[in-house]
């Protein structure tokens, strides 16, 4: 079959709307970049639909692809495709998973309020996935989960946590109404390391440059806050989430 080589054929127009978060909402598809991410994405649970390849590239021998579609696509309009600045030459087109229903009755949560970096949301993913926990919440103002950015932040973590969009005050309820502890971050809170480990628990995590909405934080068991010994005001967000993940964890 010959390359596609015009940016006008329709499925190249149709991929291409996959960038934007109102096409990969109505059509429940998103794009995966990079040989590692494909790779990853046809290990896990997800359905990979299509795999789009520079006509000259060849898919690794070992990969279970023969249920998968292969496009192959001229150098110039992969470009057109490809998000990175250095392609690798390689798109994988996958549905969303089935919105996942947390009922929050025990287990390890990480809570998200408002955090709009992709590449701060994609590494707190990738902690939550590294560290056991049984899902991460989307509070409104995040950032859209299978933005492209985010996605590859994640490192292929997205593939293998349970991820869900919901109102955080829902959230909380549900917590409570458990008896799972929540613990919010405020500089006004107590120092993490007076906590002990946790068996269940929901840790709260804010906007890179505001925090926790002040409402939220009243709603939670306890604030904690990461001590800063040097001259920095404050810890970037995915790394705090990593201390005080582990921390409660016990690990």
């Amino acid at each position: 079959m010959e390359p596609i080589a015009s940016a006008q054929n329709p499925r190249i127009k149709a991929w291409k709307k996959l960038q934007r978060k109102r096409e990969r909402d109505r059509s429940g598809l998103f794009l995966v970049e990079g040989e590692h991410l494909v790779e990853e994405a046809l290990k896990s649970n997800i359905n990979v639909k299509e795999i789009i390849v520079v006509e000259d590239r060849e898919l690794p021998k070992e990969w279970a692809v023969t249920e998968v579609e292969v496009v192959r696509v001229t150098e110039r309009v992969f470009q057109e495709l490809a998000e990175t600045e250095t392609p690798q030459g390689m798109i994988a087109v996958c549905e969303k998973p089935p919105p996942e229903n947390m009922l929050f009755e025990s287990g390890r949560y990480l809570f998200l309020d408002r955090i709009q970096d992709p590449g701060n949301l994609g590494n707190l993913v990738r902690t939550a996935e590294a560290a056991g926990l049984q899902g991460v919440v989307f509070g409104s103002g995040c950032a859209d989960p299978y933005n492209g950015k985010v996605v590859r932040s994640t490192q292929g973590a997205l593939f293998y946590m349970p991820v869900q969009q919901m109102d955080l005050s829902e959230a909380l309820e549900h917590c409570r109404a458990n008896r799972v502890p929540v613990f919010g971050t405020s500089l006004n809170g107590s120092t993490y390391s007076a906590i002990a480990p946790q068996e269940s628990f929901a840790l709260l995590m804010g906007n890179e440059g505001s925090g926790v909405d002040p409402s939220l934080l009243e709603q939670t068991d306890h604030n904690l806050y990461i001590p800063v010994h040097g001259r920095s005001d404050s810890l970037n967000v995915s790394v705090a989430a990593g201390i005080l993940i582990y921390h409660l964890r016990g690990d």
